[in-house]
């Protein structure tokens, strides 16, 4: 389970005024039901999903889980860039309490960087780097996995390879998608929400959400 707890963000402006991102949000995202949330650019979706896998401390309000949580699929900000690629892997090993042996099995074959494990991130490229942020997320297992749009990396080969490791890995676990992306929605979640104006707003069945996503996006253009 994750729980919103009354989530709120706002940034400080250098005019001294403030924007507020989320305002006064609460949810609970249960296993076994994934999840789609919409938002046109700048609704504040990625700042959302630093919120729900804690990167980013809220404003205001809480955020409780009790499920295994995934930092978000594809994403490598948490990578040490003087580690290497083996030692990052290592050390995310520790803190999820992770078999080191198996998931270094599994992120060497994987992730097909070679040599490149045993040297420093800050020589990764950037889709190198998020070729062992996803090869480590699908090697350790979540109860829930965070997804976006960057979440497919690679060619079209590594691409196919990625989506089909993760479909066996979405058999037992929860998708939370935070995007633009409805066709990524349409395909994965079983509910979906659109965040606009800092709430958000469920709809009963997917199509309603796309529908009404849809009309936010013509009304912009």
């Amino acid at each position: 389970m994750i729980e919103l707890d009354h989530i709120s963000k706002r940034y400080q402006l250098v005019n001294g005024r403030q924007k507020i991102v989320l305002d006064d949000i609460s949810h609970t995202f249960h296993e076994g039901t994934s999840v789609g949330i919409l938002g046109l650019n700048g609704a504040g979706k990625s700042t959302l999903m630093r919120i729900i896998c804690g990167t980013e401390p809220p404003t205001e309000g809480r955020v409780r889980r009790t499920s295994r949580v995934s930092w978000p699929i594809g994403f490598s900000g948490g990578l040490h860039k003087s580690l290497t690629g083996r030692e990052n892997m290592r050390f995310t090993c520790r803190i999820y309490g992770a078999d080191i042996k198996k998931v270094t099995d599994f992120v060497e074959d994987f992730s097909e960087l070679g040599i490149y494990m045993d040297m420093p991130i800050r020589t990764y490229s950037s889709g190198m780097r998020a070729r062992l942020a996803f090869g480590l997320s699908m090697a350790i297992g979540f109860d829930f996995y965070l997804i976006d749009e960057g979440y497919a990396v690679g060619d079209a080969s590594f691409r196919s390879k990625s989506e089909k490791v993760f479909q066996e890995r979405k058999a037992n676990a929860t998708c939370l998608v935070i995007t633009h992306s409805t066709s990524l929605v349409q395909k994965t979640c079983d509910k979906a929400a659109v965040l606009e104006n800092g709430k958000l707003l469920f709809f009963e069945t997917v199509n309603e959400a796309l529908a009404y996503y849809k009309e936010m996006w013509s009304a912009r253009k």
